[in-house]
């Protein structure tokens, strides 16, 4: 419903409610309270006085979040995690002296945010499989289909329809790998202090410095991580946000390749994005079927990878152990690259579910060019009955070049296959030539390529995944 403040159309209009969830106020504060009681948890493990009463008081509360209260709290203290602190006291008056306890800000902000950033991807992982397993069925479905092949968006030797979508494939594995790599080198911050050097732990702990290090190692299993950072400042290095967000990139760029070649093929007639019955595609043209949610795809992905300009000049801008000047950029550059970037594979899947494909088209369009392809196999024929090399090829050359002029300037059909055969330097028939002009003569090993990569390295991560394929596709918003 519309509202009289704005509202972003990431989310209104594009990310799904799982990802929203994931950047909502409920997700970061509960996660703001698992984090205290993780580290209370772990002080009274190590002896320091906390008791086991005050961690389970904390424990009962973690979600029952009062907004007004902490609203009301920072208006005051002009400082969002004191105001939460005070927020959660007031439900914890036994735990209130121990909440935070030798801890800075970044201590609860910083590992939220690797928290967050974790379970993102993993969301994304997930989708990214999903996308996969879909083109993987339609390469297979069309792996035989020959098509053109297009360099320079001008037609070149033949591929096969599913061949082509393997190339949308392949950089999508790339991208996994790569969400992969990110999901297992996130590491938390852990409980570093003001400038990283644990100084308020080594304190409470009378110079234990094992301790001080036990602390850390217990935080982070408990929130589900196998290290901390080695080193740090009062915050965690922001290439670390960098290089996510560069991943999340990645992504988008894949997308956009694959959204850019089906808007050219739709313009071709030849493959379509899903068309629904009601859908209007254009307000004064009623025939149009504008190829809108590829196009979408290409919008939100120049968006993410523009974003990602923001987390790299803040990585460059850092002073020394700490600047407060990342705070406002990270709200909204991190989470947004992740909605987009969710928003981007809900679409990419939708299409790739319910792609059209026109094999009419593509076959009349295939047999316009043919010929031409098919002109070195006719001179190494003719070569075989006793031609000259150099001179059929010359030939043909001047025949491609009058058959060319007569398809492009007089606008008509391709006629080169009856020059040749009214050439008495060939001495072949237009029968003879025809032969030559069957389109799966000219793919190579187009199928066998789409079987291979399927069978090697998209299958063992569809059966790596599979968890992730049993979930309902995200509906579209709009």
């Amino acid at each position: 419903m519309p509202t009289n403040t704005y509202e972003s159309p990431l989310s209104s209009r594009y990310a799904s409610d799982e990802m929203l969830y994931l950047f909502s106020a409920d997700k970061k504060f509960s996660t703001w309270r698992k984090l205290w009681v993780a580290l209370a948890r772990a002080e009274m493990e190590l002896g320091l006085p906390v008791t086991q009463e005050q961690v389970s008081e904390l424990e009962a509360h973690l979600t029952d979040i009062d907004y007004e209260v902490a609203a009301n709290w920072e208006k005051k203290l002009r400082h969002d995690v004191m105001a939460h602190v005070h927020t959660y006291g007031e439900l914890c008056p036994k735990a209130m002296p121990i909440i935070h306890l030798g801890a800075t800000s970044c201590y609860v902000g910083d590992n939220t945010d690797v928290i967050l950033m974790r379970e993102g991807l993993e969301l994304v992982r997930n989708k990214l499989v999903q996308v996969i397993a879909r083109l993987a069925e339609f390469a297979k479905e069309y792996k035989a289909l020959p098509t053109l092949g297009f360099t320079h968006f001008q037609a070149a030797q033949l591929v096969t329809v599913g061949k082509r979508a393997t190339l949308w494939m392949n950089e999508l594995l790339m991208d996994l790998q790569e969400v992969e790599y990110r999901i297992s080198t996130l590491k938390l911050l852990g409980s570093k202090g003001t400038t990283g050097t644990q100084a308020s732990f080594l304190e409470l702990f009378e110079g234990d410095h094992e301790k001080v290090k036990a602390l850390e190692e217990k935080i982070a299993k408990e929130m589900g991580f196998d290290a901390v950072v080695p080193v740090s400042g009062q915050t965690y290095s922001r290439k670390m946000d960098y290089n996510v967000v560069s991943t999340l990139s990645g992504i988008a760029q894949s997308a956009s390749k694959f959204a850019t070649d089906l808007r050219l093929l739709c313009h071709l007639k030849e493959v379509e994005e899903p068309f629904e019955k009601n859908q209007i595609g254009s307000s004064a043209m009623p025939y149009k079927r504008n190829p809108m949610r590829c196009e979408r795809i290409c919008s939100l992905a120049r968006y993410v990878i523009v974003d990602v300009g923001n987390p790299a000049i803040t990585t460059a801008t850092q002073w020394f152990e700490r600047t407060l000047d990342d705070s406002a950029n990270k709200r909204l550059s991190v989470p947004e690259a992740f909605l987009a970037v969710d928003a981007i594979l809900n679409i990419y899947l939708n299409v790739a579910s319910g792609l059209v494909v026109h094999p009419k088209v593509i076959e009349r369009h295939v047999l316009e060019e043919l010929p031409f392809m098919a002109s070195e196999n006719i001179m190494m024929d003719a070569v075989k009955r006793g031609g000259n090399r150099q001179e059929l090829h010359e030939r043909i050359r001047v025949l491609s070049q009058e058959a060319g002029r007569n398809v492009k300037d007089l606008g008509l059909s391709n006629n080169l296959i009856d020059l040749i055969a009214a050439d008495p330097a060939f001495g072949m028939s237009k029968e003879e030539l025809t032969a030559h002009l069957e389109p799966s003569r000219y793919i190579g090993r187009c199928p066998e390529q789409v079987e291979e990569f399927i069978a090697n390295e998209v299958e063992p991560v569809l059966k790596q995944y599979a968890a992730a394929l049993s979930g309902k596709e995200t509906e579209l918003k709009v």
